[in-house]
């Protein structure tokens, strides 16, 4: 190993640990969204939480969509020992978004998905990678472009799902319902 790299496998581990914890939310955020909705709209009544509630289709394009986030990010900090700009980004959106399953799931008092695989993969992998990169002497982009980002992408990521699960036509015999 290079100076001032880590071996490709910390890199390629924000893949395995991102691929875990999103079976987590594939495997329940349909099913929760719809059944927690009553409970979030009497406590949140501000919130428009039918624009939220998400469809077993749309979480799987949306996590699918995400998975390629994650698998390019990955092999950039394969190919760049830990140094990609793009790798340490999301490794610290993927940190970051563990704490926030964690907030969420105080404030809704309750299981919400991902918040099993929060402080068991995601936080200890994030917080592993950050000093194998620090005791490699690989030096760290700030955390304030990734804590940015992470939202613009999770929203793209959304928007794009919903752009390809909803809205379709129907093809009928005889053209278009």
């Amino acid at each position: 190993m290079a100076a001032g790299r880590v071996p490709a496998g910390v890199a390629w581990g924000l893949l395995a640990a991102w691929a875990v914890h999103d079976a987590e939310e594939l495997a329940t955020m349909a099913r929760w969204t719809r059944g927690a909705r009553p409970r979030l709209e009497e406590r949140f009544p501000r919130v428009p939480w039918e624009r939220m509630e998400v469809s077993q289709a749309h979480a799987s394009v949306a996590i699918g969509l995400m998975g390629g986030v994650m698998a390019t990010a990955s092999a950039l900090g394969a190919r760049t020992g830990g140094r990609s700009a793009v790798f340490q980004a999301a490794l610290a959106g993927f940190g970051v978004h563990g704490v926030v399953h964690l907030a969420q799931a105080a404030l809704f008092r309750g299981y919400t998905p991902g918040v099993v695989t929060a402080p068991v993969v995601v936080i200890p992998y994030a917080v592993w990678a950050w000093r194998r990169l620090r005791r490699a002497g690989v030096p760290a982009t700030g955390p304030g472009a990734a804590v940015a980002a992470f939202p613009l992408v999770l929203a793209g990521v959304h928007a794009a799902a919903h752009a390809l699960t909803s809205g379709r036509k129907k093809v009928r015999r005889g053209g278009l319902s």
